[in-house]
């Protein structure tokens, strides 16, 4: 046995002991009740700092600017509460751990450690709500160059062919005082619209007195709360906290932001009446003599119903200027093509009356025919539908039909009517169409990505044709004649072949009797307020059926049953959304399922009996907590599957038996066995769900959208070029990534470029992100959002970018980008170390990023285009500038943030 020693101890050092242990033992015993605490008054702080925020953004409205000392409390606030998330979440753990494992050595050393913490951060949030009390929260400002806030620019033709003179009356009208409200009136298609755009555009060009140019789409389906977020987007009011106000409310937000100001509100396709007193746009009065209301509408009724103080007749073209527009259209190659095509135009141009819609789309749909007989046998297929379809009243359709007639071939009619299911302009997303189009069958049995190529190419020929509008790369739009006359095809021309009932924005509380559903073949029912689908309609015929937008809409059960040839199924966005039983009635016909931005949480297990479903769009199902397993493998026939952002609030919560678990390593592990599969949006929660991913050469084929919710990862490098593999990633978001410090940048190759298909990024909430650098080799990137990475110092990094040198020579960063959003950065000084020319930047918004004090711009980089720069007065004030010339060329480029 060996000896012991005892090492001798006095009474004081004894008390020492004991005082030192006691205290490490008051850490842990008090521990649950210290987290308790800290949870209670870090939500009192948040508390506090909203109501000194709201203070402190009705200051800056007003251009003031916000203290120095206001400013670094509320950044000790958000770095407090990044770290107290923390400890509750760890503090969380610790109990369960203590209560399962006892106070064994281990347990206790970290608890001490955790409870030390948890306590010195209680006695931080304690003291923040201290010192939180402000008398002040702001200063009054002169700014060194006052910004003067711009209408937003908007696509229209270069020319304005026989618009110019109404133009220049309208311009001075608004210089006069007398004349607050303005109303244009003229019939479908004569040009109110691009007069509209003009004089939108035209503040861009000339100096005006006026502080904002509000531009508000209203169309048939009249909606306050519509126009209301038009304008707080403009105004800086939109957030979701906002959007969830009453209409009252935001009226009063929006009187009191715009009152002293003098605006223009410029309301484009009004039908009826507008409040403008309920939208809360401030009329003429003793503080307001100068602000002004433009509207556009078919009917002069309108315009007295507005009390318009003056008002302009939009009439069709002299004969002058509609041949000058027909021969623009048409181009001089064709006309001069054959000697006799010159004259046999000019009767096609007369054939058109004037109005300029017709001009332009007939003009187009011509522009290619050559031979003098095609032009012959134009002209007396105007005049045939002209003849017969001038009893019904409406002699622009037929008019236009003749673009119709003109399109080559049946399919490419069918794509195009197909666009009337949708609202009065909506803007159509192209993928989603093309994704109905494949589902309705109009391209055979082809491969999806020969359907999807010759999708794209149906689009193309209606833009050139002028049928659609092309709004951004990836929307279009109907005209709201051309969406008429497209009505009117269906309905009087082709109603046997087509049958449609399209009741899409059409304000309906209730859907129309089932009655009329039952020789039906397409259907929309799309963007209503419709909550109750009870009946269950027979539609032996009906192939496509949109009940998208319908917020609070209830489907009863069985109401399926009936609809054997149901193809094409669209339910996004209804908010409270449940699946009805009965689904499986779907399962030999339906091959489109779409239950997007919905709030969902569980798919039935009888889905699994949709044995034709080729494509399922679950995209923004972010509380989707259940995906039975199976239920993707038995899909057997899946060739599109998005699920972008889908389960992310749950998806560390999922149970064992949804795909979902293991953050989506079962759902990958599913994905492996769909042989047709060919486009994947995915949702991901973990490091490892992702290289299993990358580890399948065919996953990596069809992945388009990528999803990396990272909260429960802790890895905290990320081989960036490996997405490179990824030859079709359009979009990459990661979230959460907690400790991710880095996405690296892993030369293999010498190509210059390796992200060519990313065209969006997101990053949101990992605060140890350094930055993205490996973006300068994505060139076609198009949007960049940087939200809440407490750690970014800088965009792309020099010194990183100078340990590859042979890249050097090549990158041009951002040269496609057109959004960049970055939020609450709290430590960033640099976008990029030099300037750049943005020749395609739309916006770019900068909101709680106080460090950044210079942008990447020089006078060059304003050459190209104008674009918004939205940020607050107090952060605007404080930039540097390349040189004066550069701060002169930005001046009118600042708007409030959103």
């Amino acid at each position: 046995m060996g000896n012991i020693f005892q090492i001798p101890c006095d009474g004081a050092f004894f008390n020492r002991c004991l005082d030192c242990f006691l205290g490490e033992a008051a850490y842990i015993s008090n521990l649950q009740d210290n987290l308790d605490a800290l949870d209670t008054e870090l939500g009192n702080l948040i508390a506090k700092k909203n109501d000194v925020m709201r203070r402190v953004v009705d200051a800056e409205r007003q251009q003031m600017r916000r203290l120095d000392r206001v400013q670094r409390w509320v950044s000790r606030v958000d770095a407090v509460k990044t770290g107290a998330d923390e400890l509750i979440r760890d503090g969380s753990q610790e109990i369960d751990k203590l209560c399962v494992g006892g106070y064994c050595s281990k347990n206790c050393r970290s608890s001490y450690k955790l409870g030390k913490q948890v306590a010195k951060k209680l006695r931080d949030v304690e003291t923040l709500i201290a010192e939180g009390v402000f008398e002040a929260v702001a200063t009054k400002v002169v700014p060194k160059r006052a910004p003067e806030p711009v209408a937003d620019e908007r696509p229209t033709e270069r020319t304005v062919v026989g618009l110019q003179s109404q133009l220049e009356q309208v311009w001075r009208c608004l210089a006069e005082e007398s004349a607050g409200i303005i109303g244009l009136y003229g019939m479908g298609g004569v040009g109110k619209t691009t007069l509209l755009t003009h004089i939108n555009n035209k503040f861009l060009e000339s100096p005006t007195n006026f502080d904002c140019v509000i531009w508000v789409v209203v169309s048939k389906d009249l909606r306050l709360e519509k126009i209301q977020e038009d304008i707080g987007k403009k105004i800086g009011l939109v957030g979701d906290s906002w959007k969830s106000r009453s209409v009252e409310e935001k009226a009063l937000d929006i009187f009191r932001s715009l009152r002293e100001k003098r605006i223009v509100l410029l309301l484009d396709d009004i039908w009826e009446r507008v409040d403008l007193t309920k939208v809360g746009v401030p009329l003429s009065g003793p503080k307001n003599t100068t602000s002004k209301v433009v509207f556009t509408t078919r009917f002069i009724g309108v315009c007295g119903s507005m009390e318009a103080d003056r008002k302009f007749l939009v009439a069709c073209l002299s004969e002058k200027d509609a041949w000058e527009l027909f021969r623009e259209k048409v181009g001089e190659e064709t006309l001069k093509s054959d000697h006799d095509i010159a004259e046999l135009a000019q009767i096609v141009a007369n054939e058109c009356g004037g109005l300029p819609l017709a001009l332009i789309t007939i003009g187009r749909a011509m522009a290619y025919r050559k031979k003098a007989e095609q032009w012959r046998r134009a002209i007396e297929e105007l005049r045939r539908s002209a003849s017969k379809f001038a009893c019904l009243g409406k002699e622009v359709y037929p008019l236009l039909k003749f673009s119709y007639d003109s399109l080559q071939n049946d399919t490419i009619r069918s794509c195009f009517l197909y666009c009337c299911l949708y609202p009065e302009d909506y803007g159509i997303l192209k993928w989603d169409l093309i994704d109905c189009w494949i589902g309705e069958g109009f391209f055979g049995e082809s491969d999806r990505s020969g359907a999807e190529n010759q999708g794209y190419d149906i689009l193309d020929t209606l833009v050139r044709a002028c049928l659609l509008e092309e709004l951004e790369d990836d929307e279009v739009k109907m005209h709201d004649v051309i969406r008429d006359m497209a009505l009117w095809i269906t309905g009087e021309i082709e109603k046997e072949k087509q049958n449609f009932l399209v009741c899409a924005g059409a304000g309906l509380k209730e859907a129309p009797p089932v009655k009329g559903w039952k020789n039906v073949r397409r259907s929309s029912l799309m963007q209503n307020q419709i909550e109750t689908l009870s009946e269950v309609p027979t539609c032996p015929h009906l192939l496509t059926l949109f009940l998208d937008f319908n917020k609070e809409l209830k489907i009863a059960d069985g109401f399926f049953q009936f609809m054997p040839s149901l193809k094409v199924l669209k339910m996004s966005n209804c908010s409270y959304l449940k699946l009805p039983v009965g689904m499986s009635e779907l399962g030999s016909s339906l091959e489109l399922l779409d239950i997007s931005d919905t709030s969902i949480r569980e798919l039935p297990e009888e889905l699994k009996k949709l044995v034709n479903l080729k494509c399922l769009n679950l995209r923004w199902t972010s509380q989707l907590r259940k995906i039975p397993r199976q239920l993707i493998s038995n899909s057997s026939r899946l060739r599109v599957l998005r699920m972008f952002a889908t389960g992310y609030f749950y998806l560390h919560e999922a149970s064992e038996d949804s795909v979902l678990f293991c953050g989506g390593e079962v759902l990958v592990q599913e994905l492996l066995g769909l042989k047709y599969l060919e486009v994947l949006e995915l949702t991901l929660g973990s490091y490892h769900a992702l290289q299993i991913l990358l580890s399948s050469n065919k996953l990596k084929s069809c992945i388009r959208s990528l999803y990396l919710q990272l909260a429960g990862d802790a890895t905290s490098i990320i081989d960036a070029t490996a997405f490179a593999d990824l030859n079709h990633l359009n979009e990459l978001w990661i979230d959460e990534g907690f400790e991710l410090e880095e996405l690296k940048i892993v030369q293999k190759r010498r190509e210059p470029f390796v992200f060519r298909s990313l065209h969006r990024v997101t990053i949101h909430s990992c605060q140890k992100l350094k930055d993205v650098t490996f973006l300068v080799f994505a060139p076609n990137l198009k949007s960049l959002d940087l939200d809440r990475c407490d750690a970014m110092e800088e965009i792309i990094s020099v010194g990183k970018i100078a340990e590859t040198p042979e890249m050097m020579g090549h990158i041009s960063p951002f040269e496609n980008l057109q959004m960049l959003h970055l939020s609450y950065l709290p430590i960033l000084k640099s976008i990029y170390w030099k300037p750049l020319p943005f020749t395609h930047l739309k916006e770019m918004v900068v909101r709680g990023c106080d460090q950044l004090e210079k942008l990447p711009l020089d006078s060059n980089s304003a050459k190209e285009r104008k674009f918004v720069i939205r940020g607050y007065t107090h952060w605007w004030n404080r930039l540097q500038w390349e040189d004066e010339a550069t701060q002169i060329a930005f001046h009118s480029c600042i708007q409030p943030p959103y």
